[in-house]
């Protein structure tokens, strides 16, 4: 069975349409790279995804493991596995990066009838994965990407899919505005999540962390539309060629 699978997707923005039907089917163990130029509707495509207010689903179903998601809200999409990492991620002064994933966490292992982890247990697994990110453990205690670089929101946003362990992790454009010794601690983050009993789609515009993070399928949006699909070898092609030479 699928662990996602999106049918006909029709979806407007303000009465303005931006998905045209998209159909896509993503296995546990895939890596799906999502690839477009601006404005084709890639962004879109991962906020639906999470469940995110303001986008009308006009046809077509979204369902995970085998179960309709379209009229969930975020966080019951969340409870189920599904995990949104933000093109722009927001700050929320005044909370710690520590206080914010441990609700997240007892959230998730209330909403599956599991005792939440003891203090000592969750500030164990947050400093590993920290420390996967090169990050320093005071990095914690500061607020929710509260004065935090484009890099430091970045590596906080693959933090958290580490620590909440997600069975679809959606990443929009988590590669932009990381230099290269950044993107190689993201890419390293993202390899580690990898397994045969999760999936991973990539939103980008680049190649730059298909070298690092190398997918199993690529697809291409163009006019709200996937208009090609292959192998990792497409986003080769695509960066060698850019994007005139396919068919919208």
């Amino acid at each position: 069975m699928s662990l996602l699978r999106v049918e006909d997707l029709h979806v407007e923005v303000d009465a303005k349409p931006i998905l045209a039907g998209i159909d896509l089917e993503v296995r546990a163990g895939e890596v799906h790279a999502v690839m477009g130029p601006n404005g084709s509707g890639k962004s879109t495509l991962a906020n639906v995804l999470a469940g995110r207010p303001g986008y009308d689903v006009t046809r077509g179903c979204v369902t995970v493991d085998g179960e309709d998601v379209t009229g969930l809200e975020p966080e019951e999409r969340s409870l189920r596995g599904l995990f949104l990492a933000f093109q722009y991620p927001i700050e929320i002064p005044g909370v710690s990066n520590m206080e914010f994933l441990k609700a997240a966490v007892d959230a998730h292992a209330l909403g599956r009838g599991e005792d939440p982890p003891s203090a000592v247990e969750f500030v164990k697994r947050a400093r590993a994965a920290a420390s996967r990110l090169a990050l320093n453990p005071d990095f914690l205690k500061r607020g929710v990407n509260d004065g935090f670089s484009g890099g430091e929101k970045k590596r906080n946003e693959i933090l958290q899919m580490l620590i909440l362990e997600p069975r679809l992790a959606v990443l929009d454009e988590t590669d932009s505005g990381l230099d290269i010794d950044a993107l190689g601690v993201v890419a390293d983050g993202i390899n580690a999540f990898r397994d045969v009993g999760n999936a991973v789609i990539l939103v980008t515009h680049y190649q730059r962390l298909l070298n690092y993070v190398v997918p199993d399928h690529v697809h291409v949006l163009a006019n709200g539309r996937i208009v090609r699909s292959g192998d990792a070898s497409l986003a080769l092609e695509l960066e060698e060629r850019g994007y005139g030479w396919l068919d919208a």
